[in-house]
């Protein structure tokens, strides 16, 4: 595959994700919230599932009031999930496993019980000033750089946040708090009341309190967010998913040509300093996060006055999210959904990553989604898997979607709000305790599945990941930067079958070059049998080897290729 830019970390051409919403995952010391060391405990599980990189919403010091998403010290863990020493332990024990583990990265707001904004709060600007730079410390205690003005040891964060010049001012169509603190102005808010929005500045500054995107201030607050890469990067994370990662700088264009010039200046300074690091963005938009600078890009979910984005139509595609009838989704065996209208969004994107060496990856869900297991059965959800995890990117699946965990309608909790259903415990059954005393209930409906029992079950869904995990791992053509290619996707009919291509060197093959490794997946989640035609494969015919698939399938050989039968509901990867 051809690459421009910067050089991606190695790693993830091989890379599969667990996401693990840490209060809610395992519990090491019984106290009822989920925390570093049980996660730790759980390596062996996640590994062996078939992940082989972690992805951990903040686990930094917070008052939770959007349940970590309101940072209240970048270089601290937050005590309900252990010590520094536990991060950095779960960190050595990944890599003794060969497994890395992403940091959830917040850049655009803290806590307003944030050092850095309760010095900025105070009235008297010679007051402004914390003891030592916004950032972070090497590991020796030494500082890695200046981040801001310093006099004596001391930094001035005065405009490390957005505030106006007067306690009246409005906030320019931006959300604004005003007279809750002692400083002679009014404060912007990326989302909560408790989230004050970080100065990364204005793209076209129009009132005098506004400063400009890339200027000195705004710099001052890029310095302060690289020092804290810097301190987890120093003591061993492999890198970060970035939340709202296009939401820098305030009244930006379309397309964020200044908030993709910040990224640009701040990767400019870390990727010399940790080339194998990653970088994650929540963009949803590859032309521009890779032009940023970024590794790798979700496809995020949306849907809006019930207009569905492509992913959204694959998963979730109705009003009533709770339900199966109505649902329009592709993966829905009733839905008579083309996958048609979902390529029509993906493929341009797709292809945009693959021009800059990145990669735009798919999710099973994440902790803003609900979850789709009490509205898709069991083996609507194996083909939904298969597909995901077999698609181009580095795949994400998140805690409990291997095991059909539902999502649970409840009242909000720690901001969650319609979000907190799918923030649930982790349902490990057996001789685990549940994590529910002092965070969320779990599922206590009749049959609700654990670990215990799906692992027991051989046709369960937690089998089902595991052998198309293992079957990725084996096989060059299903790695994240393997080449893609649709062969069937027909806008009247239900099937769907690409090509995964792995060439010798490890770059997208050109015409008469031989692939090193091939493989075609095939799919048709509807009641009805499905025939696609395949044209004739550039090998000389398809390679010995048992096809995993559910359901009916079959091929057979035409004059002009292959001929595949696919009967309802099934699932083929083929060796090509």
């Amino acid at each position: 595959m051809p690459t421009t830019g910067n050089a991606h970390p190695s790693w993830l051409s091989e890379a599969v994700f667990y996401e693990i919403y840490p209060q809610s995952f395992a519990d090491s010391n019984g106290d009822g919230i989920g925390d570093i060391p049980g996660i730790t405990a759980k390596l062996d599980y996640i590994r062996d599932l078939g992940c082989n990189a972690l992805w951990i919403n903040p686990c930094y010091d917070s008052p939770f009031k959007d349940a970590g998403y309101d940072v209240r010290d970048y270089t601290k863990v937050a005590p309900r999930y252990g010590t520094n020493e536990d991060l950095i332990s779960l960190f050595d024990a990944a890599h003794d496993r060969n497994m890395h583990v992403l940091l959830d990265l917040v850049p655009g707001h803290t806590s307003e019980e944030h050092a850095w904004f309760q010095a900025s709060a105070r009235p008297d600007p010679a007051d402004r000033v914390v003891d030592a730079a916004p950032g972070a410390t090497t590991p020796d205690g030494t500082a890695p750089g200046d981040t801001a003005d310093h006099a004596g040891g001391r930094a001035n964060v005065s405009e490390l946040y957005i505030w106006t010049d007067c306690w009246i001012s409005g906030g320019d169509g931006l959300p604004f708090i005003g007279g809750e603190t002692e400083r002679d102005g009014t404060y912007i808010l990326n989302f909560f009341k408790c989230q004050p929005a970080l100065n990364y500045g204005f793209a076209h500054p129009s009132q005098p309190w506004q400063k400009p995107a890339l200027g000195p201030d705004a710099l001052a607050t890029c310095d302060a967010l690289l020092d804290v890469m810097r301190f987890w990067l120093s003591r061993g994370a492999d890198g970060f998913r970035v939340d709202m990662a296009d939401s820098l700088v305030k009244h930006d264009e379309d397309g964020k040509p200044y908030t993709i010039r910040t990224w640009q200046h701040m990767f400019a300074q870390i990727r010399p300093e940790f080339p194998e690091a990653a970088f994650v963005s929540e963009w949803g938009r590859p032309h521009e996060s890779m032009e940023a600078g970024f590794d790798m890009d979700f496809y995020l979910d949306w849907r809006w006055d019930g207009k569905p984005n492509g992913y959204n139509r694959l998963l979730r595609n109705t009003d009533t999210p709770l339900a199966h009838g109505g649902d329009r989704s592709y993966f829905n065996a009733d839905s008579g959904a083309s996958i048609t209208p979902f390529l029509n969004e993906y493929l341009p994107q797709l292809r945009d990553c693959e021009r800059a060496g990145g990669r735009f990856s798919l999710i099973t869900c994440n902790h803003d989604t609900l979850r789709t297991a009490q509205r898709l059965t069991e083996r609507e959800l194996k083909i939904a898997y298969g597909m995901i995890l077999t698609m181009p990117g580095c795949p994400f699946v998140y805690y409990g979607d291997e095991i059909g965990m539902r999502y649970i309608p409840l009242p909000t909790f720690e901001g969650g709000y319609v979000r907190t259903g799918s923030r649930t415990p982790m349902q490990w059954g057996g001789d685990d305790a549940a994590i529910e005393s002092r965070y969320l209930p779990m599922d206590a409906a009749p049959g609700s599945p654990t670990v215990a029992t799906e692992v027991l079950r051989d046709d369960s869904l937690y089998h089902w990941i595991r052998q198309v995990l293992a079957m990725r791992a084996d096989r060059p053509a299903l790695r994240s930067d393997a080449a893609f290619d649709v062969v069937a996707a027909p806008e009247e009919g239900r099937a769907f079958a690409f090509l995964r291509t792995a060439a010798e060197n490890g770059d997208e093959p050109v015409d008469g070059e031989t692939p090193s490794d091939r493989v075609l997946v095939a799919m048709n989640p509807g009641r009805g049998t499905e025939t696609i035609d395949v044209p004739a494969p550039r090998a000389a015919a398809m390679a010995s080897g048992e096809p995993l698939h559910i359901g009916v399938v079959h091929s057979e050989r035409a004059a002009d290729g292959m001929r595949i039968v696919l009967g309802p509901q099934s699932f083929a990867v083929l060796p090509w």
